[in-house]
């Protein structure tokens, strides 16, 4: 072969394999393996046209390019069998799926309903014009018993009927649009205020009850509480160690939730104008127990860092492998949202936007009545 047909032949190898390496890097991308099955096959694309022009030219010695050969495929499958076993290892740890929250345990009017009944007929009752609600799952079973209270009975659709539960940010775009006419969750992001400001819309905010935002790690974890400014410079990425904050020298895995999502306001409203980190893509839950958008699983890892609201922690996913946070030295519970004493307690709310529904204003009046906080409180909630 001349010397004009190996060049020729080293240009169109080299070219048809730069073509096949990024057909499969642009593959292993998009399937989610960018860490390493992308850079992996980079890897071995620049090796194979390296060692294709080596052997078109004749360039070194046969002997010493069969072994460098020989050597670097060994070493692809042992770095390949590596990342394979740590996934295999890492998919052996328990999960604790955020989407197993089963709502036909809490829907109104269905056997063997969890929601709360009061021990009396309710002095509303509502048979025509019936309010469309909508909310965050974690308050699901609460404006579910109002329903069961002061509704015809009958079975309501999680997704399209009078009683919804689409989750926060869904909800708030419901209730924007005029699709749902009072919708229960904690208050509106900035984003959800801008958007409903631009539609010239006025959100109105009535007071329910009270709940706590909570910070949870895995069991395993040493570390039994956290200051406001320890959260606040994890979140930011100040703080990256668990030994940073009297925990093992393990790096913190700190969980997020999708921007609009009632937990994620939270945690923005708490960073009090320091910068939040932003997270890597598989760091990002995309649910708290949410019917509407698939939900994602997050490996209950010892360093993982997650939040959430106590009632939906505690009550509607039961997880042992968990433990809640103390928070300035207070843990989360009924007694010290109800004193004040919990410095992360904040009020949930029926929300409105302008409805022409005429049962709006006398359905939240009786929610404030003794009846609906009453459910506020058997529920597990804390009333006003």
């Amino acid at each position: 072969m001349g010397i004009l047909e190996k060049v020729f032949s080293a240009i169109f190898l080299t070219a048809f394999l730069v073509f096949l390496g990024f057909i499969a890097a642009v593959y292993t991308s998009l399937m989610g393996e960018v860490k390493f099955y992308t850079p992996f096959v980079i890897i071995v694309t620049i090796a194979v046209i390296i060692f294709s022009i080596m052997r078109i030219f004749k360039l070194g010695y046969p002997r010493t390019l069969k072994i460098s050969v020989i050597s670097f495929t060994s070493l692809c499958i042992i770095a390949v069998a590596g990342y394979e076993i740590n996934q295999a290892y890492h998919n052996s740890f328990e999960t604790f799926n955020k989407s197993e929250v089963d709502l036909f345990e809490y829907a109104p009017f269905s056997e063997n309903s969890k929601v709360v009944s009061l021990p009396e007929s309710a002095t509303l009752t509502i048979e025509n014009q019936l309010p469309v609600l909508d909310g965050a799952t974690a308050l699901y079973p609460v404006y579910s018993a109002f329903v069961e209270a002061t509704y015809p009975e009958k079975q309501y659709d999680f997704y399209k009927s009078e009683v919804m539960c689409s989750k926060t940010n869904q909800a708030y775009l419901n209730l924007i649009n005029g699709d749902a006419d009072i919708i229960f969750a904690a208050g509106p992001s900035k984003r959800q205020k801008e958007l409903a400001k631009k539609r010239g819309v006025e959100l109105k905010l009535t007071p329910i009850g009270r709940e706590a935002f909570v910070f949870f790690v895995n069991s395993r974890n040493s570390v039994e509480g956290l200051t406001i400014e320890q959260i606040q410079d994890i979140y930011s990425g100040e703080v990256t160690n668990w030994s940073e904050v009297g925990g093992k020298n393990a790096s913190i895995r700190a969980f997020q939730r999708p921007g609009d999502s009632g937990s994620q306001t939270a945690l923005e409203n708490l960073m009090e104008g320091k910068q939040l980190v932003t997270p890597p893509k598989e760091d990002v839950v995309a649910g708290m127990g949410g019917i509407i958008e698939q939900t994602a699983q997050y490996r209950n890892y010892n360093n993982a860092l997650g939040y959430s609201f106590r009632y939906f922690s505690t009550e509607m996913i039961e997880n042992g492998e968990i433990s809640h946070l103390e928070i300035n030295g207070v843990p989360p519970s009924v007694e010290t949202i109800r004193t004040g004493q919990y410095p992360l307690a904040a009020e949930f709310y029926a929300i409105t936007a302008g409805s022409d529904n005429p049962n709006i204003d006398a359905f939240i009046e009786w929610i404030l009545s003794p009846q609906g906080q009453y459910i506020i409180e058997k529920t597990g909630y804390v009333g006003l």
